[in-house]
């Protein structure tokens, strides 16, 4: 309560009523109601008490303004904290990505090395009559001037393309067996 801070205040500067009085410009009687809360100082007077005491307005009236910004700086500070917290995990979060993401690129270039399409062409004759065919482990056929009986016949019978090896030897087999050559 105001009144026990003007009591306290004015003991700890060892003034009496009476000379606290004449440094505000009011009487004994005054200093005395104030102390005791039954009357209150105005604005002004109140200016001259914390001057005449040493103390500020806040302090005089218990506005405690000083535990107000300690709590409030203090607030502020959790709250850094705590956002330096997030945008830390966000940016570890997001390195992980990135690596994950250039991990997996690496693996799937390493995969695709892996299974690469193998494409093969022969250039066949037979009765005088020139065939390009082209074969890739991609399960592709393609027998460019060949009438479709041959076409027919060499993609399903002598075409695999899960052995190109062994397609190539058979393709040409075949050509050789019917008087024909590949290269």
């Amino acid at each position: 309560m105001l009144g026990n801070n003007i009591f306290e205040l004015r003991k700890k500067k060892g003034l009496s009523q009476e000379e606290l009085s004449e440094k505000i410009g009011v009487t004994r009687q005054t200093i005395s109601n104030w102390e005791l809360n039954e009357t209150q100082p105005n604005p002004e007077q109140l200016k001259l008490l914390s001057k005449s005491l040493n103390v500020s307005v806040d302090e005089l009236i218990n506005n405690d303004i000083k535990t107000v910004l300690e709590e409030k700086v203090s607030k502020t500070a959790k709250l850094t904290s705590l956002i330096y917290k997030v945008v830390i995990l966000i940016v570890i979060i997001l390195f992980i990505m990135f690596i994950s993401s250039f991990v997996s690129g690496l693996k799937n270039r390493y995969d695709h090395s892996k299974n690469k399409t193998v494409v093969k062409e022969l250039n066949c004759t037979l009765n005088d009559e020139n065939y390009i065919i082209e074969y890739g482990s991609d399960n592709r056929f393609e027998c460019y001037n060949c009438p479709d009986e041959l076409k027919e016949e060499l993609n399903e019978n002598y075409f695999k393309s899960s052995d190109m090896s062994k397609s190539t030897r058979n393709i040409k087999f075949y050509f050789e067996e019917h008087n024909g050559s590949c290269k």
